[in-house]
């Protein structure tokens, strides 16, 4: 009886552990509005309202971006810090930039235990965060940013270490998922869909930058380069003369004194002539519009003959011309290499065989975007990847599936009466192209030829719809 008592314990709590291990350590899929959860920054600069919102064609809620060209800040502190040191931690959200990403940022700060006294209605950029994680996009801008702030146990100080070549942020107005797995062995796994889109290692001075373990020396700062140090390789000849036959002053072309003027060639009649056909307007007012002058043309005889008006000697390479003479280079004698001060041990260099991550005790989103639309859902930090895959599949796959179907049915109606949804795409890329500044003078010209190029494109659709 006893043993049967012992075994039934023993089952039960293998299934607490279980159930416990599957839930979430955090979740929020803003089923229910956000006030009273969330804590919106009370900072002056932040102006930007949000909004407990439906994403657009769903049933389903999420914290929705309302206005352009914002500041926004909102942060909600978790009942119990999460540690990131031991074993695997999945950050994973949703967003969806209904209206398109041009310039702002859509990411999550996973903001560090904060000192004794902080209010959370004091959020702002300055605010100490362990991970910032989430799409970025503004001009040559556009990653997917993970970025771990670590402090250095020698200075005591906090370093930045942005993970290098990070995946861009998809092209559309479609829920995406964003999703980074945080393993024991120092690895970092960045999905987007669920899709693995970067893998890294922490210590790795190849995946983070700067690396988060220093480098053993650094160039000594107090070392200087000796006066005499000569770090010219080739130096001008010292013993060389300029010849007593070299010209300077030569011309480079000199007038072909050989050449003769072509036969036929009509000196008498100019490469230009007035219209015959043109007439004066009869609306033309010379007092107004001044003595009336026939538009020119060319001068048909022209075309016949080798050429028309005076004739004059071509020009020529001169052989005598060599320019500015100026000594051979030399190997230089006293040359002694590319002077760099010396390597000494670096006084921040640390030893470190897994990150020493602060935890996380609250999540806070703070942005700055010149778009609206921006929607937040299902905030997710989970200590097993079945849990986020879960949630991955019941609640974003089924929107994603509805909004693409929906955007492959506007792109066939497009494609049927105008241009494709990727060639909007194309020419949205060649407007931002004709925006560069060191293209300025050209870009009358270049969206002129976009715009020529927009309705060759979508003309024959037309008349094909027209015929049908």
């Amino acid at each position: 009886m006893m043993g049967g008592r012992a075994l039934l314990l023993l089952l039960v709590s293998a299934l607490l552990v279980q159930i416990r291990a599957s839930d979430p350590l955090l979740y929020e899929p803003f089923d229910e509005d956000f006030e009273g959860r969330w804590v919106v920054s009370k900072k002056d600069e932040y102006q930007g309202v949000w909004k407990h919102a439906k994403s657009d064609g769903h049933e389903d809620y999420g914290l929705l971006v309302s206005e352009k060209a914002r500041k926004y800040a909102i942060i909600k502190e978790l009942d119990e810090p999460v540690t990131l040191k031991d074993g695997t931690v999945v950050l994973q959200f949703e967003v969806r930039l209904q209206n398109g990403l041009e310039c702002g940022g859509a990411y999550i700060k996973y903001i560090r235990p904060q000192d004794a006294g902080w209010d959370a209605k004091e959020f702002d950029n300055e605010t100490p965060y362990t991970i910032m994680f989430g799409p970025d996009k503004c001009g040559s801008t556009n990653k997917v940013h993970f970025i771990l702030k670590h402090k250095n146990p020698k200075t005591g100080k906090y370093v930045e270490h942005h993970l290098k070549f990070p995946p861009s942020v998809p092209y559309d107005k479609l829920s995406h998922v964003y999703t980074a797995i945080l393993k024991p062995d120092n690895e970092v796994r960045i999905l987007v869909d669920g899709e693995e889109k970067k893998k890294a290692n922490f210590l790795s001075a190849d995946d983070f930058e700067p690396a988060l373990i220093p480098s053993k020396t650094i160039p000594d700062p107090d070392d200087k380069k000796p006066e005499d140090w000569d770090e010219r390789a080739k130096i001008p000849d010292p013993d060389a003369v300029k010849p007593d036959d070299w010209d300077e002053d030569a011309p480079m072309e000199i007038v072909d004194e050989e050449a003769t003027k072509p036969e036929g060639w009509l000196d008498d009649e100019p490469e230009e002539i007035d219209d015959p056909e043109a007439a004066k307007p009869e609306d033309w007012d010379d007092e107004e519009d001044g003595e009336w002058e026939a538009p020119k043309i060319d001068n048909p005889k022209c075309e016949e003959a080798p050429g028309c008006g005076e004739w004059k000697r071509p020009m020529k390479q001169n052989p005598a011309y060599k320019g500015k003479w100026h000594a051979p280079m030399i190997d230089n004698p006293n040359y002694k290499g590319i002077w760099k001060p010396q390597e000494i041990p670096n006084p921040e260099y640390f030893e470190l065989d897994k990150p020493d991550f602060d935890p996380i005790a609250a999540i806070g989103i703070e942005i700055w975007t010149m778009q609206d639309g921006i929607l937040f859902d299902n905030i997710l930090i989970a200590d097993d990847e079945k849990v986020a895959t879960s949630i991955l599949e019941k609640t974003w796959k089924p929107k994603y599936d509805v909004e693409k179907e929906k955007e492959k049915a506007e792109e066939a109606a497009a494609g049927a009466d105008g241009l494709s949804e990727f060639q909007k795409k194309i020419f949205d890329v060649l407007y931002k192209i004709a925006d560069v500044p060191f293209l300025a003078p050209y870009k009358t010209k270049i969206i002129d030829e976009k715009e020529d190029e927009k309705e060759e494109t979508a003309a024959p659709r037309r008349r094909t719809r027209r015929e049908t």
